[in-house]
Parts: C-alpha cells; sequence; structure tokens
C-alpha cells in the first residue's frame, strides 16, 4: 500500500471512531436504555461532547473530499509517483487529529488553523491531479 492510500486508511479509521466518546459520554449521562432509545427529555451532553460530535460531522464532509482525492490520484498513477501528493496526505491525517482534538477542547485558533490545513493539503492534491 503507498503512503497515500496508508494515509487515507488511517483518516478513515480516526474519523469511524471518533463517535466513540460522545456515545460513551452519552451513555453514562443519560442511562443506557435513554442513550439507545428517544428519550423525551433528554439532558443536554457535556459541552465537550456536543463539540465532539460537530467535529465528527465535520470530519465526515471532509473525509468525502480527501478520499475522492486520494482515489483519484491512486487510479490516474499519480499517488505512487508525487512526493507532494504523499506528503499532502500525511500532513492532511495529522491536521484532522489536531481540529478534532481542538474542536473537543474548544480551542478556536487552532481549531481554524488545522482546518485550513486540512483544506490547503486537499488544494495541493487537487492541484497536483489538474496539473497533470
Amino acid at each position: 500500500m503507498n503512503t497515500p492510500l496508508l494515509y487515507l486508511t488511517y483518516v478513515a479509521a480516526f474519523t469511524g471512531l471518533l463517535w466513540l466518546p460522545y456515545v460513551l459520554q452519552r451513555i453514562l449521562s443519560w442511562g443506557l436504555i435513554d442513550a439507545v432509545g428517544y428519550p423525551s427529555n433528554p439532558k443536554p451532553q457535556a459541552p465537550w461532547a456536543q463539540r465532539m460530535m460537530k467535529a465528527h460531522a465535520n470530519a465526515v464532509e471532509n473525509l468525502v473530499v480527501f478520499g475522492c482525492l486520494v482515489l483519484v490520484a491512486q487510479f490516474s498513477g499519480l499517488a505512487a509517483s508525487s512526493s507532494t501528493i504523499a506528503t499532502a496526505c500525511g500532513i492532511y491525517f495529522w491536521a484532522r487529529v489536531v481540529h478534532a482534538l481542538a474542536y473537543t477542547l474548544g480551542i478556536p485558533w487552532v481549531r481554524t488553523l488545522s482546518f485550513a490545513t486540512g483544506f490547503f493539503c486537499q488544494a495541493a492534491i487537487a492541484l497536483q491531479l489538474l496539473g497533470r
């Protein structure tokens, strides 16, 4: 597996696991029965859990773009030969980890900078593909 596909796997796995902490917090706060059901008046989740839910939704939205770009790079043959794409994929993964942590912990400037870093990584991959 080449570097872009490896990082796509990491990003997908990380995104797929982001729900666990906020769902566990919901179970602890509401109880198992209400957490798996539809309680009429649930207590609000902890602020960090609410932010993590938003970070997860943002990660899912961005995984679509990142995944498509990596797969196009792979199918075009550019993924294996472009160090720019490989580097952008690695930076993208860490930017998403930082984004999720900063969003969950409520650190606005770090959240925004990490999101922008991820966007520029996506743009770098797209530019490599479009410049081919």
